[in-house]
């Protein structure tokens, strides 16, 4: 990818910053009911009149919910599903007051704190299947992890795509500054750059490696395996949220409900192949099977001490990589929300 285009994104990503700022300093970013502080015990009672904005990317979560029969569950109104997953998308929308609860991996917070907002998470699923797959551009002859060396990868400094694949080449003995080059792009950006032949190797979501090899698997684009994984699912919000006492409330009543919104996926997967892969995204039914074998069972731990372990763990990695500050992994958890996700859903799905 040429330096002018690299230029330009850069450029363009300043201006959608800055104007998120302007849209913070447009809105009001302070809670609008009683103030809630940071160490205070949760409320248990959700205000008549509260909402949530809670991100719904492709659809996912709101569908979830619906099918799942939860939706009636929720002590509050959702005032929209945004359709926003990205986590740098997310933590603009956060910034601009737009969203207020959004489902994620674990490197969104990373970043957002290395950016100066103050968000935090709420709930945790532990994932125990690699959710990124690496996949060569066409006419590649890339075999294993070892052969990106001297290679372009993509690479997202704020996703999850991007600390997997620093994983992947800390585990192969590479640098990520001396032996390969990383082409700055964001998620959405990779299949277009992996077609063009702008960058050798991009880790790419399981749901989308099927329709990528059905089109380019006979040009000699492949997958390259490896056990590398993303550890965390989670959900966030910003403090400024948290610090609204009716808002924590409502998210408070919203965690268990989205927890047992996983459960109910995972155990209906033929309905949930029909209604969300093949009517919502225009796959076919063969390729969400193919997806769906690749997802992992919900685990949603009592304690979140494996969690900030690994997040703690994705901290100094980037640290050492120079992408973020080092700082204490458990600055970005509110652990007064810990086991609402736990204590909804069977013991199956605790461990």
């Amino acid at each position: 990818m040429s330096t002018i285009i690299i230029r330009r994104r850069a450029l363009a990503a300043l201006a959608v910053a800055a104007a998120a700022t302007v849209l913070v300093a447009c809105g009001s970013s302070g809670p609008k009911g009683p103030v809630l502080a940071a160490d205070a015990p949760l409320p248990t009672t959700v205000p008549t009149g509260t909402s949530l904005s809670i991100a719904s990317s492709t659809g996912l979560q709101e569908l979830q919910l619906k099918l799942a029969g939860l939706t009636s569950a929720l002590p509050f109104t959702v005032s929209a599903w945004p359709n926003i997953g990205a986590g740098p998308d997310v933590i603009n929308a956060f910034r601009a007051n737009s969203l207020e609860v959004a489902n994620n991996a674990g490197i969104p917070p990373i970043q957002a704190h290395f950016q100066g907002l103050d968000a935090k998470i709420v709930a945790v699923d532990l994932t125990r299947k690699p959710g990124y797959v690496f996949a060569t551009k066409p006419h590649s002859d890339i075999a294993s992890v070892a052969d990106f060396k001297g290679k372009k990868l993509a690479f997202s400094q704020g996703q999850a795509q991007g600390v997997v694949l620093l994983r992947a080449l800390k585990q192969a003995g590479l640098d990520s500054k001396k032996d390969v080059t990383l082409v700055p792009l964001t998620s959405n950006q990779f299949l277009t750059a992996l077609q063009a032949g702008q960058v050798d190797i991009a880790p790419l979501g399981i749901q989308q490696v099927p329709a990528y090899l059905g089109q380019y698997g006979k040009d000699g684009a492949h997958t390259v395996d490896t056990e590398v994984i993303d550890r965390l699912n989670i959900l966030w919000a910003p403090q400024s949220v948290l610090a609204d006492a009716g808002k924590a409330a409502a998210i408070a009543a919203y965690i268990p409900v989205w927890a047992k919104g996983l459960a109910w996926k995972y155990e209906h997967p033929d309905q949930w192949i029909d209604e969300y892969y093949v009517k919502s995204q225009g796959l076919t039914a063969d390729a969400g099977r193919k997806i769906t074998e690749l997802d992992s069972k919900p685990l949603l731990p009592a304690s979140w001490d494996e969690a900030i372990t690994w997040e703690q763990e994705t901290i100094d990695l980037l640290a050492a990589g120079g992408f973020v500050k080092s700082f204490k992994a458990d600055e970005i958890f509110d652990r007064r929300f810990e086991g609402l996700a736990s204590t909804a859903v069977p013991s199956e799905y605790r461990s």
